[in-house]
């Protein structure tokens, strides 16, 4: 009897828990790639703050250029190149 239970919990082992162990983290690794509805809400409210900052600096820049005449003039935010051209 010993003899015959040893392999059916192998057989057993290989093609049932291993393949639930498997589909069941590969579920929880796709439910967590996925955000959440607050983590949503978070990413625009983070969005909305940066776009206000940004206006905010490009209003200071302006401010600052006007006041001092001697400077030369940078071009708009939108026209200035990057590292990475």
């Amino acid at each position: 009897m010993a003899d015959n239970l040893i392999p059916l919990v192998a057989v057993l082992a290989i093609f049932v828990v291993l393949p639930g162990m498997i589909f069941h983290y590969i579920t929880l690794w796709r439910r967590q790639k996925t955000l959440l509805p607050d983590d949503e809400r978070m990413m625009e409210d983070l969005w909305r703050s940066a776009r206000n900052m940004e206006r905010r600096i490009e209003t200071l820049e302006r401010l600052l250029d006007s006041q001092d005449e001697d400077s030369p003039r940078r071009p708009p935010r939108s026209s200035r190149t990057t590292l990475d051209d």
